[in-house]
This record gives C-alpha cells, sequence and structure tokens, in this order.
C-alpha cells in the first residue's frame, strides 16, 4: 500500500472514531459532573460539559496506532507523549484548576522535551535575512519563546463555539500539505489525522445544543503542543520541508502566515496586561473574539469572520510567493497583515465603539446578517446534530439498563 493511500485511510479512520466515540465521551463528562460553568469572563449563560479534548485525543491514538502498520517514526511517537501530557495537564486544569504558573513550567518542560528528544527546534531561519542555522544559545531562547507563546496562544482562542477547533482544522491540514508536499509523511499523517478528529466536535461545537460540548483546556494545550512540533518540524536545520526553500518559499513567513491571527492577538492581549501592571495570564475580554461578540456577533458569526481573516493572511501569503515576493518580504507581508488585523483594526473599532462611530455601526450592522444560528437551515443541521448523538447516547442507555437486568 502506498503511503498516500495509508494517509487517506488514517485520516479516515480518525474521522469515523471521533463520531463514534464523541457520544460516549459527552455522557461521561456529564455523569462525572465535569462542567465549565459560566462566570463574569465567559461568554456562555449555562453550564457546558468540557471533555472534548479526550474524544479527539482518543480519535488520533486510534489513527495513529492504525498507522503503524504502514509507517513507523519516532517522531510520530514522540509528537503523541508530548500532546498526552499538555492533555493531561489542561484535562487536571480544567477539574480541579492550576496555577498558571505550574501549567507554564509544564508547557516549557514539554518544549524542552521536543527539542531534546524529539529533535525539533527552530535552529534554523533557512535564509531568512540571508540567516541560516543558528547555534544553541540562540535556538534555545527563541524555540522556547515561540513554544511556550504558540501553545498558549491556541489555548486562549478557546472563547467562542467553533473557533479553537475550526482554527485547529485549517492549521492541521496547511501544515499536514506542507509536510506531504516534502514527503515527510509522519508529521502529515498527524497533522492530517488530528485535522479529521476534531470535525465532528467542531460540528457538535457550532450547531449541537443538546450535544454541545467545550473542548477544553486539556484540548486546546493538546493542539498548541502538536501545532509547536509542527513549527519546529518545519524550521529545523535538515527538515525535509527546507526542499521548498528551492522554490522560493520563505518557512518562516510560512508557519507565521497559519498562526498569524492567534499568535499575534495573544502578543496584543498579554502585552496591554502588562502594560497596565497586570499579570500576562490575568483573565479579561480584549480578544478579538471578544471585540466581535460587543459588536453583536453571534458565537458562529464570530468564528466564521475570524477564521475568514486567518484564512486570508495564508492565502495573501501564498500569492506573495507565487508573485515572486523573495522570503525576508513575505514575511514583512505576514507580519503587516497580522499587525493590521489584531493591533490596529482591534484599536479603531474600540475607538468608535466608544464613540458610537460608522466603523463600529457598520459592524453592528454586519454583526446581524452574521445570525445564521436563527435560519430554518441551521435549525435543521442542530436538530440532525443532537439528533444522532443522543440516538447513539439512548442506546448506551438501554444497554446499560439490559446488563443492570441481567
Amino acid at each position: 500500500m502506498s503511503k498516500i493511500w495509508g494517509i487517506v485511510i488514517i485520516t479516515a479512520i480518525a474521522l469515523i472514531v471521533s463520531l463514534l466515540v464523541y457520544p460516549f465521551v459527552l455522557r461521561f463528562a456529564v455523569k462525572r459532573s465535569i462542567f465549565d460553568n459560566p462566570d463574569a469572563r465567559k461568554l456562555q449563560k449555562t453550564p457546558v460539559p468540557v471533555f472534548g479534548g479526550v474524544g479527539v485525543y482518543l480519535s488520533i491514538i486510534a489513527a495513529v496506532g492504525v498507522s503503524f502498520f504502514i509507517m513507523r517514526s519516532g517522531v510520530m511517537v514522540y509528537g503523541l507523549i508530548a500532546m498526552t501530557a499538555m492533555l493531561l495537564i489542561g484535562i487536571w486544569d480544567d477539574i480541579a484548576g492550576l496555577s498558571p504558573y505550574i501549567r507554564l513550567l509544564a508547557e516549557v518542560l514539554v518544549v524542552l522535551f521536543i527539542m531534546f528528544v524529539v529533535g525539533a527546534s527552530i535552529d534554523d531561519f533557512h535564509g531568512l535575512w540571508g540567516i541560516h542555522r543558528i547555534g544553541l544559545k540562540w535556538s534555545i531562547p527563541i524555540s522556547l519563546i515561540a513554544g511556550v507563546g504558540i501553545i498558549n496562544a491556541i489555548n486562549l482562542i478557546d472563547g467562542v463555539n467553533g473557533y479553537s477547533s475550526g482554527f485547529g482544522i485549517m492549521a492541521c491540514f496547511f501544515f499536514g500539505i506542507a509536510f506531504f508536499l516534502t514527503r515527510n509523511f509522519s508529521m502529515g499523517t498527524l497533522c492530517f489525522a488530528t485535522g479529521a478528529a476534531l470535525i465532528p466536535f467542531f460540528l457538535h461545537n457550532v450547531f449541537g445544543k443538546s450535544s454541545r460540548m467545550f473542548i477544553g483546556d486539556g484540548g486546546t494545550l493538546m493542539l498548541g503542543t502538536l501545532l509547536t512540533l509542527c513549527v519546529f518540524c518545519t524550521l529545523s536545520y535538515n527538515s525535509p520541508s527546507s526542499a521548498l526553500e528551492s522554490h522560493g518559499v520563505g518557512l518562516v513567513a510560512f508557519t507565521l502566515a497559519v498562526l498569524g491571527i492567534p499568535v499575534f492577538d495573544t502578543l496584543r492581549v498579554m502585552a496591554r496586561r502588562m502594560i497596565r501592571g497586570k499579570s500576562p495570564f490575568h483573565p479579561d475580554k480584549t480578544h478579538l473574539h471578544h471585540l466581535f461578540i460587543d459588536c453583536g456577533f453571534s458565537h458562529i458569526g464570530t468564528s466564521v469572520t475570524i477564521l475568514s481573516l486567518q484564512f486570508l493572511l495564508v492565502l495573501i501569503w501564498y500569492l506573495s510567493w507565487k508573485l515572486g515576493a523573495n522570503i525576508d518580504w513575505q514575511l514583512y507581508i505576514v507580519i503587516f497583515y497580522s499587525l493590521l488585523v489584531t493591533f490596529v483594526f482591534y484599536a479603531l473599532m474600540r475607538s468608535s465603539q466608544r464613540h458610537k462611530g460608522r466603523l463600529y455601526r457598520f459592524f453592528v450592522g454586519f454583526g446581524r446578517i452574521m445570525h445564521i444560528n436563527q435560519r430554518p437551515g441551521f435549525k435543521k443541521i442542530r436538530k440532525f446534530i443532537d439528533h444522532n448523538a443522543l440516538s447513539i447516547d439512548y442506546y448506551i442507555k438501554m444497554k446499560d439498563k439490559d446488563s443492570r437486568q441481567n
């Protein structure tokens, strides 16, 4: 069997297992009262089960387990170990609560594990500013800052339905395609399997009502760990992705384009907190998704809008490459667009909101259009999604009842 067909089969397995395992995980979370309860800084109004990351993880494990019949990869195994560690830390945080500094220490240790056990780090700029391989005294701090930053950026976008999972699907498939094109099939498999495993969760998270579940810190920290691994495997010295350099691809620009909106939004939020004398981990409502919610956007409208802006960023990078921009200018274009959306647009919108200006009024009107959750088609999808999950749950309950009677 060719590795291409192997990846297709593994991706399909992840998708199917995720569909089947979701109701079991949902029922477990409800039975054990593992809920995310509403408070002043959260956007939901009722308690929601917060165990979705476990369902995604089980689906990845099932798919990658099958993949060992097709390919054997140390990177895949060690990557799963790192993802497992952060999943467990996140579950602990979801259930019992953790100090942000303990979680930060765990993130640092996981990033170091990726660097020194997996053997992947940011130790090559691949020609950016004429720089290629860099020494340990630079690669270690750069990799640590980048890795911890990526993990936290993905964790902090989990504020509205469909945003973190939708972003995860998009990012995993972008990285998966890049790894596939450079014949890095082990990383490509891990990315495609994760992206596929996220799809059923995304559908329930966006369309579901009685079957809705949050991915939780466990899920976002696990996803952030995978994306950190993707960046490190892309930018490592002698990475298979280096083959793209000969085609004029700016690898640093590409990785930043895939992660741009969450990363720059997190930089803005944390910088703002520190300027005001607060901890960078102090929770508030200053993220980009909070801005759209304040303009009257629905959760799905907010997610669709931000994910569209993120997709546009990757498209702009791609066009800059195809139109002949060198690797330095590819990076400048990505940074400019990211700053424009997360810093400039945010500041202009907040200013306009305070003065009830035209820009704010325009987006309030646009937000009303984005309330697609009120349309008949959306409600039909919701009914279908909820019915299928609850039908399986009903089957589980009846099976439990029969076993007790016997």
